[in-house]
């Protein structure tokens, strides 16, 4: 089904969109594909729509794309990054008139990473990110819990996610065609062909890979290290792959909104910091069926469910951070005892939130070793430190640590 006839969800990030169509020539809605862009910005019904996905439209966009724009005001262009030149003849029709509003642009690709766009729209376009949609969208209710949490309190709940159901909501993951497929298996086949389209589709618009064919299988190899330190010479080194060629096949990755980087978080002072960057997936649906991972087995392993209910909680803070009016930075922590820290969202002033996540309806003390040490290495900056876990009571065991169902997180 094409997204445009998904069922329609609010998307917290409407406002964002609305808002910048005031004071803004250009306004780019950037996330992966299916996702929602186009139900989003097809809203805005002012403005005339244009997709690249049309294979006679692209060719017109491509061969000459300042013909292409010279017509166009308060225009939707859907896809943008498949002629990334139409960003530069955009520019240039900007320049000699800046009223706000005039373009409406879609990416499923992160386009200003692209060498050839590089600064093309700088000053002039505001980027809005959209991802899968969160538990809070499709439970038509904005969350508090990061807002509360950089303010040093812990969001409550009465709705609760607990064992088969919370099983159930990561396997579904965000993309509004695994939410509306009830059957199990029919999400997994839906999966995996979205996996290989973007491959086949969307790879060769924004890179030339010398070794395409070797892209499914990174893949493979990139869940199966979900949440955990990148070793990118190990993980190449799974498929024939060197260390330089597997940076550049995850860059792309990076671009398409498959995958996200986690920088480790550290202050000068703290030398015993690890400060190797984690890798997450951006959906835990789509994680779970790379994988294969099945309900089933995780009834027989919980362990299995571990890295798929982090990057399910990763991906939920990732959207709550686009939705704050602050600017906050999201970084993981280690140290060179192996304590850890899953998520920790740092605010523009320095304030410092730890959150660690545990498949388990059981919390002790020994769970929060990392957070204390966060909270040690932070000093005041430290507001609070939850661990996430699959229960319904918010439990306090020290000062501004606390273990917090995981229906909180977007409550």
């Amino acid at each position: 089904m094409d997204e445009s006839n998904a069922k329609l969800f609010p998307r917290f990030s409407v406002d964002q969109v609305k808002a910048a169509l005031i004071d803004t020539p250009v306004v780019m809605v950037t996330g992966p594909r299916q996702c929602g862009k186009t139900t989003l910005v097809r809203g805005f019904t002012s403005h005339g729509y244009i997709t690249l996905d049309d294979d006679t439209v692209l060719e017109a966009a491509r061969g000459d794309p300042s013909g292409f724009v010279r017509g166009l005001d308060q225009a939707i262009v859907d896809e943008v990054q498949r002629a990334p030149d139409l960003l530069r003849a955009i520019k240039k029709t900007i320049d000699v008139d800046r009223r706000p509003g005039r373009f409406l642009l879609t990416g499923s690709a992160n386009v200003l990473t692209l060498p050839q766009v590089s600064e093309s729209l700088a000053g002039r376009m505001q980027v809005v990110n959209l991802l899968p949609l969160s538990r809070a969208e499709i439970g038509e209710k904005k969350p508090t819990f990061l807002q509360k949490a950089m303010a040093g309190r812990v969001a409550k709940t009465t709705e609760y996610l607990i064992g088969d159901d919370l099983v159930d909501a990561v396997f579904t993951g965000g993309y509004p065609e695994m939410i509306q497929r009830r059957d199990r298996q029919r999400r997994r086949a839906w999966a995996r062909g979205y996996v290989n389209a973007i491959v086949q589709r969307d790879v060769p618009d924004i890179a030339e890979l010398e070794k395409m064919d070797q892209m499914p299988r990174l893949l493979k190899a990139l869940a199966h290290h979900s949440g955990q330190l990148t070793n990118f010479t190990q993980i190449g080194g799974q498929i024939g792959l060197d260390d330089k060629t597997t940076r550049k096949y995850v860059a792309v990755l990076e671009q398409l909104f498959l995958v996200r980087r986690l920088e480790p978080w550290f202050r000068n002072r703290f030398k015993r910091l690890v400060k190797t960057p984690k890798l997450h997936f951006l959906d835990s649906g789509l994680l779970a069926a790379i994988l294969g991972t099945t309900e089933e087995r995780i009834g027989k392993d919980r362990s299995v469910f571990g890295p798929l209910l982090e990057t399910f909680a990763f991906a939920e803070v990732m959207k709550q951070v686009d939705w704050l009016a602050e600017t906050c930075r999201l970084y993981h922590y280690r140290d060179k005892d192996q304590d850890e820290v899953d998520i920790i969202v740092e605010g523009e002033g320095g304030d410092v939130v730890g959150i660690e996540v545990k498949a388990a309806a059981t919390v002790t003390a020994s769970d929060f070793k990392g957070l204390r040490k966060l909270s040690a290495a932070s000093g005041k900056d430290f507001k609070l430190g939850v661990v996430l876990y699959d229960a319904e009571q918010t439990v306090p065991f020290s000062e501004r640590m606390f273990a917090v169902p995981i229906s909180c997180l977007w409550a």
